[in-house]
């Protein structure tokens, strides 16, 4: 693994690998109870062509003394900060689950500071204007443990070694009390085009549910389902991985129709 996040960032940012000096940047946004390496497959797909980077979350991994963060306002407050000590380049955002709603904010974040992102990936979440109630940050570990293992993104060895799990609980609940708790900061919408991608089963968002991030935007707007639930993204890597570079080769001057 290469990490070249300089001092400053390191605490934020990851880089996996190696890219060209000139390559456009994407961001990936991990969903609640993920990190950083969530995404080293992709980022291994994906470069050198593209500067993958990949965030990380306070409460986790090698930030795991930190306290977790308590908003997802709080989450995109940090990644634009840790952004900010980067190179400037074009750059696209890449959000799952929670980390939708972190690229969302910091979407907005850059729009207003002069900088909005070429285009935004919102995977397996479902827009902000769709209201429901959930309150799992307040349940029983054994209730929050069920949903982790419904959603079957988490190594089931994990869920059954009692002290991991008295690690990670605690960042897993903070996560969810971010989502749960959610409300949009107020604002127009977005200018960058919106791609948004989902799984056809997934129980926590339908297609429907998926398409209304249109509202959230005035550029333009893509929905994509796949075959799979929630974490559709990992047996569908290579369909992603094409979505994204078609996505940018059509965004980037001077180039051509979506393959």
């Amino acid at each position: 693994m290469v990490d070249r996040s300089g001092a400053g960032h390191s605490s934020w940012l990851r880089g996996f690998h190696e890219s060209k000096p000139d390559a456009p940047r994407l961001l990936c946004l991990p969903h609640g109870g993920g990190s950083a390496s969530f995404y080293f497959g992709l980022s291994k797909a994906l470069s050198p062509a593209l500067d993958v980077r990949a965030a990380q979350y306070p409460g986790r991994q090698d930030r795991s003394e930190e306290p977790p963060a308590e908003s997802v306002q709080e989450l995109a407050q940090g990644v634009f900060h840790a952004l900010g000590e980067l190179d400037e380049r074009p750059l696209a955002l890449f959000g799952h689950s929670m980390g939708a709603m972190v690229g969302f904010e910091l979407a907005r974040l850059l729009e207003n500071a002069g900088r909005p992102c070429a285009v935004l990936f919102l995977s397996g979440r479902r827009g902000p204007s769709v209201e429901r109630f959930e309150n799992l940050h307040q349940g029983s570990d054994a209730q929050l443990i069920e949903e982790v293992v419904k959603l079957d993104g988490t190594d089931a060895a994990l869920l059954r070694d009692e002290e991991l799990l008295g690690m990670i609980l605690p960042m897993l609940r903070a996560d969810y009390r971010a989502v749960e708790t959610y409300r949009p900061t107020p604002g127009p919408r977005l200018r960058s085009p919106f791609v948004v991608l989902t799984g056809d089963t997934d129980p926590r968002v339908t297609p429907e549910e998926a398409r209304t991030w249109s509202q959230e935007t005035d550029g333009s707007f893509e929905l994509h389902v796949y075959p799979g639930a929630h974490f559709y993204l990992v047996p569908q890597r290579q369909a992603v991985q094409h979505r994204i570079e078609a996505t940018l080769r059509r965004l980037a001057p001077g180039g051509g129709a979506a393959a």
